[in-house]
């Protein structure tokens, strides 16, 4: 009698085989793709600081007009606190604007103040003087140096066009007031031929406010009569 054998184990030609049979899964390098790389477009930061410094340029702009007097004052070194007891202390007539060298020359470039270029180097605030009387524009300046005891000066100026320096502040610090230029006037009509001599030889400034005090004067003589 024969009895049949049976094995769990599967003949060797029904053996199922794991092994790579492509070249393909043989390769140890994973495939390569064409790499994509997506546009690129302004950040939003850029453009932001874009119109900043546009912004900037047009309130340097806006502040020359009417401007008799800009200054720069060097800026390095200030407080934060020291800075808003500067501003507290000037009159409404000055403005003091903290800028970029680079922006405040755009906002110069081909006008009269444009002589203000040796000031554009280091850290600057910047003083806009809107009235005549350039003394009293200064003074708040001074008094508050002296008062904090900060050293930071006054680096340069254009006024009438002209560039001032460090050393030739005086000048513009020493330029007669309204009142004064008022007296000499006085002084003038009643000595013509030699006040006449002196207000020719007079700065420009000078000039312009006698002959502005002469007319206001002949006007009220003429309403008086």
């Amino acid at each position: 009698m024969e009895i049949a054998l049976f094995s769990s184990r599967a003949p060797p030609s029904q053996t199922l085989s794991l092994k790579p049979t492509t070249p393909f899964l043989r390769s140890s390098k994973p495939p390569s793709f064409p790499s994509f790389k997506p546009p690129s477009y302004p950040s939003i930061r850029a453009a932001i600081s874009r119109t900043k410094k546009e912004e900037t340029v047009e309130t340097v702009k806006t502040q020359l007009e009417n401007c008799y007097l800009l200054a720069a004052v060097e800026y390095k070194g200030f407080t934060v606190k020291q800075f808003q007891e500067l501003r507290r202390s000037l009159p409404e007539s000055s403005k003091l604007v903290v800028a970029k060298n680079t922006l405040v020359l755009k906002a110069i470039e081909g006008t009269p103040w444009e002589a203000l270029k040796p000031c554009m180097k280091g850290m600057n605030a910047w003083l806009l003087v809107h009235t005549e009387e350039t003394p009293d524009a200064l003074k708040p300046y001074r008094t508050f140096q002296k008062e904090m005891k900060v050293e930071n000066d006054f680096t340069g100026a254009v006024f009438e066009g002209k560039f001032y320096g460090p050393d030739d502040f005086k000048q513009l610090e020493n330029m007669p007031t309204r009142a004064e230029i008022y007296a000499k006037l006085l002084g003038s009509l009643q000595s013509p031929a030699i006040g006449l001599v002196g207000t020719l030889e007079a700065p420009a400034r000078e000039v312009v406010m006698v002959l502005k005090a002469y007319v206001k004067k002949l006007e009220e003589e003429s309403a008086a009569n």
